[in-house]
């Protein structure tokens, strides 16, 4: 920020990070060797790749995120929003075959929900060096009250919530309306302080820890967005934009 810009969290956001789009087939690698980094290397839920990737049947037909440094250029999370496959309509997403059993369906039934307007946020990942500075080490991506300060000293958790106000735009640029994730009970909690409204569908089940099925209203989020996070969201959905913009522009 310059010196007589005023503090946003849109404006401290900038300084530090980008949003960036993974729409071209270089960006997506980046997106994958991210993946195998913290997912196969780091915590070894999966097994390593010899081409140092971590790719499923997926990720055809997701919508895939990542956040970069501003200052070093260096990606440094990311996430992605899957889709049901294209031309099949009892195509499941992951999370409806892992909860097919604790599923509330009083509370929501997927199967009775247009499939063009859903989709699920999963494989969140924060390269070690940006997560194990806030004793995150054993997991993909965390939030803590430590991440957010004390009154004298306030922080501000930008990767985490940020890649979550990035698939939220970009959930709406592309028509999906309910956001489903599989998330910690803990980290639930703290979107849920800051507005995102995150909804427990089921029961908890077993998936690298304990899980919780929980959805969203992409709406809903952005119509009932705190007034702080609004600058951010901007400054987001800005960055989302320019990505969508170069790669339209780089289409022959």
């Amino acid at each position: 920020m310059t010196s007589g810009e005023a503090f946003t969290l849109g404006n401290a956001f900038r300084q530090y990070f980008e949003i960036v789009p993974a729409v071209s087939d270089a960006l997506k690698d980046e997106v994958y060797r991210i993946r195998h980094q913290v997912y196969c290397e780091d915590l070894k839920f999966e097994p390593t790749r010899p081409d140092g990737r971590e790719v499923d049947e997926h990720d055809p037909h997701s919508l895939h995120i990542l956040i970069c440094s501003s200052k070093t250029k260096r990606f440094v999370g990311c996430t992605r929003i899957i889709r049901p496959r294209p031309g099949n309509p009892h195509d499941l997403l992951p999370f409806e075959k892992a909860c097919a059993a604790t599923l509330d369906r009083s509370v929501v039934d997927p199967a009775k929900l247009a499939r063009c307007s859903i989709g699920e946020v999963s494989r969140l990942a924060v390269v070690a060096d940006y997560r194990r500075r806030k004793g995150e080490s054993n997991v993909a991506m965390g939030i803590s009250e430590a991440d957010f300060g004390t009154p004298l000293q306030p922080r501000f958790p930008f990767i985490p919530i940020g890649l979550y106000l990035a698939t939220t735009e970009l959930a709406r640029l592309n028509g999906v309306e309910t956001v489903f994730v599989l998330t910690e009970e803990r980290l639930a909690s703290h979107f849920d302080k800051l507005g995102f409204n995150l909804q427990y569908i089921g029961r908890p089940i077993e998936h690298h820890g304990v899980r919780v099925p929980s959805m969203m209203s992409v709406s809903s989020v952005i119509r009932n967005m705190r007034t702080n996070l609004q600058s951010l969201y901007r400054t987001i959905a800005a960055d989302i934009a320019r990505g969508l913009e170069q790669k339209e522009a780089e289409e022959p």
